[in-house]
């Protein structure tokens, strides 16, 4: 029972993050936070399913890899377009 619980939790995040990422926002932090929420949501899914597999953990480790680095994209690309545009609404993006 406490393992159906976690998989509708973490099915809860995964929704949770994708109704944030696609409402409409005006900052560009929270879309990013939102991303972050997804990605760790579905490092859970897969801590949930190798473990319940008996799988190495192996795949996590390059899994958090390839988050870390989506993580430091997002955040130079938040500074770089704070300091070309002064701020980070959605608004003033529209020349890109």
């Amino acid at each position: 029972m406490m393992v159906l619980n976690m998989w509708f939790i973490i099915l809860l995040m995964f929704i949770l993050g994708n109704v944030i990422f696609i409402s409409r926002h005006k900052h560009l932090l929270i879309v990013l936070l939102s991303l972050e929420f997804i990605v760790l949501s579905i490092f859970f899914m897969m801590i949930m399913f190798l473990s319940y597999i008996e799988y190495n953990m192996y795949m996590l480790m390059i899994f958090l890899l390839f988050s870390v680095c989506e993580g430091a994209l997002g955040l130079s690309i938040l500074v770089s377009m704070i300091r070309t545009h002064g701020n980070d609404y959605f608004q003033s993006f529209n020349m890109l």
